[in-house]
C-alpha cells in the first residue's frame, strides 16, 4: 500500500483554480478502485492520499496525471509500506496486500 503526501509548491489561489479538475482526477482513482482514502492536510499545506497495492510504477504513472501535477502546484512524495494489520472493515485491502 502507500501513502501519498501532496506538497503545494504554488500559492494556494493557483491549487484553488484547479481544485475542481484535481477532485474530478480523484473521483476516476475512486472509481477504478485504486484509491482508498483521500484529503486535506492540517493546516492546508498539501493532501494525503492513501492507495491501494499496486506497482510502483502504475502509481506514479496515475499522479503523473493528476492535475496538480501536470500543472506543476504539488509535489508528491510516495511512501510504500506492507500492511500487517488492519481494522475488520479494511481486511480485503489486507489480504489484497498479503498476496
Amino acid at each position: 500500500m502507500y501513502i501519498v503526501l501532496l506538497e503545494y509548491i504554488k500559492p494556494l489561489d493557483e491549487v484553488d483554480y484547479t481544485l475542481a479538475d484535481h477532485v474530478d482526477w480523484l473521483n476516476k482513482q475512486y472509481e477504478a478502485g485504486y484509491f482508498l482514502a483521500s484529503g486535506r492536510q492540517v493546516p492546508r499545506v498539501g493532501g494525503v492520499i492513501i492507495a491501494r497495492p499496486m506497482p510502483r510504477g502504475k502509481l506514479d504513472a496515475l499522479l503523473a496525471t493528476d492535475p496538480f501535477a501536470v500543472q506543476k502546484l504539488v509535489r508528491h512524495r510516495v511512501v510504500e509500506f506492507q500492511a500487517t494489520r488492519t481494522a475488520p472493515e479494511l481486511a480485503k485491502v489486507n489480504e489484497a496486500a498479503l498476496t
